[in-house]
């Protein structure tokens, strides 16, 4: 949306002049890692606004289902809303079918509301984590206007750049000669995901405080929390 100062000839002299912009970046990052029985999905825990700090101990990690987690972080109004429509979704699927939504029908779901609302976006970084009817680690990642893609590691929120790289580094294995590919433990994945957010504090002031990560398993969603730096 263009401003009025791009176009000097508009303005009038002494008029006052107000703008409405119905976004804010509350910061934050997010990251997840599927393997062949488990999916890892982690965020920081600080929320922001511009350069002040509103909370150290926000958890952006949603659990949707035993097998379903979404992480989210942007603009923390639109995350909320976004997150309590989904669950609303959700529970009116059990209601109606008898049965629980799975991590693929969830990310086909979030993707269809994010791009019903697509003129008037979730300005929110979504991550998408769970399990599918096989009992695999899947990872759905997402754009403001309901792109879904698969992988299976992600990274995104205000140090995705900083994130993703390490990741392609550590769990994609990119541009390494002579290495052999190895199925990535839960016990690597969670250390993979606690080093990368340590290396982002150190130069995103958005992130920071610590680290929540849920480990998806059959046997349900385990929570780890760990320190980060606090300035």
């Amino acid at each position: 949306m263009h401003k009025i100062e791009q176009f000097p000839e508009y303005q009038v002299p002494g008029a006052n002049q107000h703008y409405f912009y119905p976004y804010e970046s509350n910061g934050g990052s997010v990251v997840a890692i599927a393997g062949d029985d488990y999916a890892a999905v982690a965020a920081d825990t600080r929320l922001t606004s511009g350069y002040s700090i509103h909370t150290r101990n926000q958890n952006k990690l949603f659990k949707l289902t035993d097998k379903t987690v979404l992480a989210s972080c942007g603009c923390w109004c639109d995350t909320l809303s976004l997150t309590a429509f989904v669950k609303k979704r959700i529970q009116m699927y059990h209601h109606e079918h008898n049965k629980i939504m799975t991590s693929n029908a969830i990310a086909q779901m979030l993707s269809c509301i994010m791009y019903h609302n697509r003129f008037y976006p979730y300005y929110v970084s979504n991550i998408l984590a769970g399990l599918d009817e096989n009992g695999k680690g899947v990872v759905y990642s997402y754009d403001p206007v309901g792109h879904c893609e698969l992988s299976y590691y992600k990274a995104g929120g205000s140090a995705g750049a900083l994130l993703q790289p390490v990741l392609d580094n550590q769990i994609g294995y990119k541009n390494q000669i002579g290495i052999e590919k190895e199925p990535i433990t839960k016990e690597k994945a969670v250390g993979v995901i606690y080093d990368t957010f340590i290396s982002a504090t150190e130069r995103d002031i958005y992130t920071g405080d610590a680290v929540i990560i849920n480990v998806i398993t059959k046997d349900g969603v385990e929570v780890k929390e760990f320190d980060l730096r606090k300035d």
